[in-house]
């Protein structure tokens, strides 16, 4: 029989057979060696019973018309149709890698070779740059770089030419100085900075740098 739900029992209370079968028996997890041995002890199961199998160290609830449970995901029956219009098949899990490591606190790289580049929060923000250029190189912070307070990007210098934080409208404070126009020079080759994020459009240069 299907279990009963709960049951306040009352003292002096009859404890029927039905009542230890209902409410007890039928909803506790009930333990076989095997499936032979649960199906010859359970003739005809009712939907909702629980049982573990020794053998396999498997938990299965009875669907009401299979013993299920357990096991790898291999596909999936939605109630809405999943994206891309389907409401069955196989479920492939897509990560968004950029997303994880952020929140471990893992920045991601963004190598860029060219001689100019403005930050921008969807580019840059949370990441770490590497510089690759052998030429002079200028990378701006105005405001509409907009990070968000709190974020950070951390900034490499591994090409040979000289590397430039310069300030263009945002205010960047750092080796004494607070400037919304001036620059910074980060130091040679393979030195690094990172830039805080303080206050809407304000940021601290910490590193190895020297005002220009």
């Amino acid at each position: 029989m299907s279990g009963l739900g709960r049951k306040v029992f009352t003292a002096g209370e009859v404890l029927a057979a039905a009542d230890v079968n209902g409410y007890l028996m039928d909803q506790t997890v009930m333990v076989f060696a095997d499936a032979a041995a649960r199906t010859a002890a359970i003739a005809a199961p009712s939907e909702g019973m629980a049982s573990y199998l020794i053998d396999t160290s498997s938990f299965e609830i009875y669907n009401g018309s299979a013993w299920a449970g357990g096991g790898d995901i291999t596909s999936v029956v939605a109630g809405t149709a999943l994206t891309g219009g389907g409401t069955t098949g196989d479920v492939t899990l897509n990560v968004d890698l950029a997303a994880t490591t952020a929140a471990a606190g893992i920045a991601s790289f963004v190598t860029d070779a060219t001689t100019a580049r403005t930050l921008t929060t969807a580019a840059d923000e949370g990441k770490t740059l590497q510089f690759t250029s052998a030429s002079a190189t200028v990378l701006t912070v105005d405001a509409s770089s907009d990070f968000t307070v709190g974020s950070r990007v951390d900034i490499i210098a591994d090409g040979a030419g000289e590397l430039t934080v310069a300030a263009s409208g945002a205010t960047i404070k750092a080796a004494e100085v607070s400037t919304t126009t001036g620059s910074f020079t980060i130091g040679g080759q393979y030195s690094a900075a990172t830039l805080l994020c303080v206050a809407t459009d304000e940021y601290r240069l910490i590193g190895n740098i020297t005002a220009v």
